[in-house]
């Protein structure tokens, strides 16, 4: 029998794996703590371990996972940028599910942009109170308005659907251009620099890669319009939030809608209300009344849930049935 150590168990993970396993039947272990140097001793005869977003895999969690026997590691998520795959020897492999829901993501994004642009926060405390006056909500329309969507992957191109049936017009960056996807949907390719320049709207949907990291920061943030909205439900350190900050005090950026944070690993996910540990820039960010924070929770639908449950199941199976598997990270 498959042993499984499954790492950063949330109840609604359980619920889940708990639902799929009865058709694989794998013994699986689920523990709250994440994975990462300190925890990897835990993975001690399981042959996988299961890991989400903020579990970390650097090179001294890879050595511990080979000494325990571990052969497998199964990403219940799409990005593997939390994975040292440069120092994977022969010893263990990684799968993950590329696309479990790119609407999920997309329409997220999309719900940010519409909290900040028409106040629905604020408008929603107001008439709590019975306050019906509309006092500092006045938004914009998207419609003709120019949106940069940094990444056209699946939810990148989702996102530019959506952009295009509000009648935006679209601006994409990508180091591996889609020109098929652009004439089908109907957006078009810029370089970088003028995807800056001349959006309202900037969207992020790329993986973080050594090219990608911090890719919004200081300099290019001041090739920026004056009160540009930036979305980002990618992951937190494609922005440098240093230079966010400062930017939104500048009154440089109109807003700001956030999923993912650059340091989130000790907050996103778990319930810090009674907890007096605080993030210096996450805090200001909180403050702040032109910014939306949600917590890590776009991917966060039924239908992708279901999705990750069975592709992850799938990719354990077809692994040690055949040696290999076609979601394995090369």
């Amino acid at each position: 029998m498959i042993k499984i150590a499954f790492f950063d168990t949330k109840e609604y993970d359980k619920k889940l794996f708990d639902k799929y396993n009865k058709d694989y039947g794998y013994e699986i272990t689920y523990l709250e703590s994440k994975l990462n140097s300190e925890t990897a001793p835990l993975a001690k005869g399981f042959d996988v371990v299961c890991i989400f977003v903020n579990d970390v895999v650097d090179e001294k969690t890879i050595h511990i996972l080979e000494e325990c026997g571990v052969k497998l590691i199964a990403l219940r998520c799409a990005g593997f940028n939390n994975v040292d795959i440069k120092n994977l020897g022969d010893k263990l492999k990684v799968v993950r599910v590329p696309a479990y829901s790119p609407y999920a993501v997309a329409e997220h994004a999309v719900a940010l942009l519409l909290s900040i642009d028409r106040k629905i926060y604020k408008a929603y405390q107001r008439t709590k109170k019975y306050n019906f006056t509309l006092n500092g909500l006045l938004g914009f329309d998207i419609h003709g308005k120019t949106v940069g969507v940094i990444g056209t992957g699946k939810i990148g191109k989702v996102f530019c659907q959506i952009m295009k049936g509000f009648g935006a017009r679209i601006l994409a960056y990508d180091l591996y251009p889609d020109e098929n996807g652009a004439k089908e949907i109907g957006y078009e390719y810029v370089d970088l620099d003028t995807l800056l320049k001349e959006s309202d709207i900037i969207s992020l949907h790329c993986p973080l890669t050594p090219e990608t990291d911090r890719i919004i920061n200081k300099k290019t943030i001041e090739k920026m319009k004056k009160g540009v909205v930036i979305i980002n439900t990618s992951r937190g350190k494609l922005i440098d939030t240093d230079s966010l900050v400062e930017k939104l005090e500048e009154g440089k950026i109109g807003g700001l809608g956030l999923d993912v944070y650059e340091d989130e690993e000790d907050f996103f996910m778990n319930d810090m209300s009674n907890s007096y540990k605080r993030d210096k820039y996450l805090s200001v960010l909180l403050s702040m009344p032109n910014v939306v924070i949600t917590s890590h929770q776009a991917f966060f639908t039924q239908e992708a849930l279901n999705k990750i449950g069975s592709d992850t199941c799938e990719n354990i199976k077809e692994f040690f049935e055949t040696g290999s598997c076609k979601n394995e990270v090369k």
